[in-house]
């Protein structure tokens, strides 16, 4: 028993030295909508899902060597967050990276992510990420505007999920997330979402609880029960292989924020 404890703990601290286990990356923020002159939390955060990420589990921190991390404003410009993240952890793979970002214009904001690099856990793989997600500023908490578009725009990630309807406005229990997968642009069909709530792993194989398979347009829809987050998640692999690698794994993840009470509508 000593020696599985023991096994267990390496794998959790030897970043990288694992086969099969997979790392996927998201972002996410301590709310979902503030007023216009407040800030947001932005984190980082990395799982180590050997278990093809059936929890929103963290395990180990990404290194930031290529890691992309960026707010968009309803503007369209764009701000580092990158040079700003502080490292929450005591050890160089404990716990996520951090910033803290202000926002002055209202309307809606995406928190996004990218990682393209040659990993290798057992065999060499190209591992193409992408993450989001979305805030809204108003003027007024007492009085949130409901259409706070942008939120179906693309951004051209190889493979993304893209919301095709607002995650923040109105959000709660009952309200479906609905979104469209797309690969290099292209719906992905056939492809399985998943949507983990936090605090709840999901059952092996294919959960019908918790995850959907995309039409022949790449959509999926899943209705929230509770107030939590939620990890949208996809994966795709294929065999594009290269100089320095034997396959392509692809990720992409959207964590959105359910409040108990939709700020929008009171219900």
């Amino acid at each position: 028993m000593l020696k599985t404890f023991i096994g267990g703990l390496l794998l959790a601290t030897l970043f990288g030295t694992a086969p099969a286990f997979a790392h996927d990356t998201w972002v996410q923020t301590n709310t979902n909508l503030i007023r216009s002159g407040d800030a947001v939390h932005v984190d980082l955060m990395l799982g180590n899902h050997g278990n093809e990420h059936r929890d929103f589990k963290l395990a180990s921190k990404i290194a930031l060597d290529g890691v992309d991390l960026k707010v968009h404003s309803p503007d369209g410009k764009a701000y580092d967050l990158k040079s700003q993240l502080i490292d929450v952890g005591y050890t160089p793979k404990e716990g996520f990276w951090s910033t803290k970002f202000a926002a002055t214009t209202p309307g809606l904001y995406l928190v996004n992510h990218s990682v393209d690099k040659v990993v290798n856990h057992g065999t060499p793989a190209r591992s193409i990420k992408s993450a989001k997600t979305y805030f809204v500023v108003s003027s007024s908490l007492d009085n949130v505007p409901q259409e706070n578009p942008g939120f179906d725009k693309p951004l051209g990630h190889a493979l993304e999920l893209v919301p095709e309807a607002n995650t923040v406005t109105p959000m709660g229990p009952d309200v479906p997330i609905r979104v469209k997968v797309l690969l290099k642009g292209e719906p992905l069909a056939g492809a399985t979402v998943s949507f983990i709530p936090r605090g709840v792993t999901l059952k092996e194989g294919f959960d019908p609880e918790y995850e959907r398979t995309t039409n022949d347009n790449g959509r999926a829809m899943f209705i929230p029960k509770d107030g939590n987050y939620y990890l949208v998640v996809v994966h795709h692999l294929t065999k594009e292989a290269g100089a320095d690698f034997t396959e392509t794994k692809y990720t992409a993840t959207l964590t959105v924020y359910v409040p108990d009470v939709c700020p929008c509508c009171g219900e």
